[in-house]
């Protein structure tokens, strides 16, 4: 079970459109990349790593993602977070999100 964080909950909406690729690593490490269009448009994007156990080692929302599509910053995302997950960042990075 993952234990989410408070930058996700502070950016999660289920009222708006989103997009979620969630994999688990051959390590057990889990990733879950979404992908969402504001009430304004505005492609965002959560970046979320978590340890086989569920904790969260890396969390992190961008309020927005200027010209990218929502494929776009999905594949950009999950490349991200896969970097994260292998080599390795700081701790739970903490980023405000606007609806």
């Amino acid at each position: 079970m993952r234990v989410r964080g408070n930058v996700f909950w502070n950016w999660a909406d289920p009222t708006l459109h989103h997009r979620t690729h969630d994999e688990t690593l051959d390590d057990g490490t889990h990733i879950d990349v979404q992908v969402r269009l504001s009430t304004t448009g505005q492609t965002q994007m959560f970046i979320g790593v978590y340890a086989p156990e569920g904790m969260a080692l890396h969390e992190e929302a961008f309020d927005s993602r200027p010209g990218e599509s929502m494929t776009r910053a999905m594949a950009l995302g999950v490349g991200l977070a896969r970097r994260i997950a292998t080599e390795g960042m700081p701790a739970i990075t903490a980023k405000a999100s606007a609806r």
